[in-house]
């Protein structure tokens, strides 16, 4: 279990989120990658719908999950959100738009998902000065969702 990105983290929470993606499907963690990157989005005050990009990426990964869109239109998305946050000079905003890239980019590749929650989990730190409690709170939140998607 190696992250991709250096954050302050809870790593018995990561790696039980960790072994729970393992056992689900890909359309399950787009599902969920989907709900960090919202829930990234609001913790950052954004309306998706006014960047066009994140609302597009948003609406191919949602028409992917029920096989209106592919892959490649998947990846096309994800470029485009990963190219808006190469753009972005606030820490905190490009942060953000690498929980939706990854998210989005969850119809790619599955383990795309948990690179989402890492980022998260950065966005969190970013907005708390990594704050401890904050960033347990958070993993914790992302645990239960899983769970609610594994057992759903």
């Amino acid at each position: 279990m190696i992250t991709k990105i250096k954050i302050k983290d809870s790593l018995a929470l990561r790696q039980e989120i960790f072994n729970l993606s393992l056992r689900l499907d890909q359309l399950s963690l787009a599902n969920w990658a989907m709900q960090l990157a919202r829930r990234s989005l609001t913790m950052l005050g954004v309306d998706y719908h006014t960047i066009s990009e994140v609302d597009e990426a948003i609406i191919i990964n949602e028409l992917w999950q029920i096989n209106k869109a592919n892959v490649s239109d998947v990846r096309k998305a994800s470029f485009a959100i990963h190219k808006l946050a190469r753009e972005t000079e606030s820490e905190i905003k490009k942060t953000v738009l690498r929980v939706v890239g990854h998210a989005v980019a969850t119809g790619h590749v599955k383990e795309h998902a948990l690179v989402a929650s890492d980022y998260a989990v950065k966005v969190v730190g970013l907005v708390t000065s990594n704050n401890m409690g904050a960033i347990i709170k958070e993993r914790e939140w992302q645990l239960n969702a899983l769970k609610i998607i594994d057992n759903s």
